[in-house]
């Protein structure tokens, strides 16, 4: 059905219009939103005096954000919400009081509205599986990125695979589906001239995983892993759950003149032959 407008004679919208109209409603819609933000912006401290209250009118500036139409700008809607998310996790002070129990909703939102934003999977994975505990949920909404995405799509899509290998494997204990995950992210980086070197890796890895489902050395580098991305997003919780386990591994922390720090696993001791006992 034709859009038309009441000039006299009717006259069908052209596509200028159209695209200036459904701008038009998605601002209105956004309005809200907009209003929502900043009104918390000129109450931050809010978070500080009443972390409660506050929580409670960003989980409805939420479900705002779930029935907000879109007419095409998904994208836009995700935008918003990961740069709200970002917000909401870096305030370090409302988040030692009320936790990180949003996550799921900004996530959800996220990745129903643009599945295709690979960058944002690095945070869910750690948020929702280091952070609140749930590596279920943030396997089933890797899944949506999975299902959406391809290397001809963003050369970077590997990593989505990668992160849900980590969950699977180091939390859920589901090592055939971390081996599939190696697999696909391996399959996916030799697509791609600039990640075809990464890909042999994956695949040595599931590899490996298939021969020893309980491989030590395999967690191992799959906590380092962990430890590296929490200390990229500044994810100090995660980086001490990752921390424990690496020691728990036997692994030696160590740290670079630059202050990085790192974990390796001590050289396995090799056994003197054994000398011959004379014979009497």
């Amino acid at each position: 059905m034709k859009l038309e407008m009441e000039t006299g004679a009717k006259k069908p919208l052209n596509r200028w219009q159209l695209a200036l109209l459904h701008l038009a409603i998605v601002g209105v819609a956004l309005a809200g939103v907009v209003a929502t933000q900043r009104s918390q912006l000129n109450r931050s401290s809010q978070w500080t005096v009443n972390p409660q209250q506050a929580e409670q009118q960003e989980a409805l500036r939420l479900q705002l954000l779930q029935k907000t139409p879109t007419l095409g700008y998904d994208n836009l809607i995700a935008n918003w919400t990961f740069l709200s998310f970002l917000q909401y996790y870096g305030d370090d002070v409302a988040r030692e009081q009320t936790g990180y129990s949003l996550s799921p909703q900004f996530f959800d939102i996220i990745t129903r509205r643009d599945p295709r934003f690979t960058d944002i999977y690095l945070f869910l994975s750690g948020t929702l599986s280091y952070e609140l505990g749930q590596p279920q949920l943030a396997v089933d909404l890797m899944k949506r990125g999975t299902d959406a995405l391809s290397p001809e799509i963003d050369p970077g899509a590997f990593r989505v695979w990668h992160y849900r290998s980590l969950d699977q494997l180091l939390l859920l204990g589901d090592t055939r589906g971390a081996i599939h995950s190696l697999e696909m992210a391996s399959q996916w980086a030799a697509a791609v001239p600039t990640y075809r070197e990464t890909a042999p890796l994956f695949q040595r890895t599931a590899d490996f995983l298939k021969r020893d489902p309980d491989s030590k050395l395999v967690r191992f580098q799959a906590w380092g892993t962990v430890f590296n991305q929490a200390q990229q997003t500044g994810d100090r919780k995660t980086q001490d759950r990752a921390r424990q386990e690496l020691l728990a591994l036997g692994g030696l922390e160590r740290v670079t003149p630059d202050g990085v720090r790192y974990f390796t696993l001590p050289m396995p001791v090799k056994a003197s032959p054994q000398k011959p006992k004379p014979t009497k």
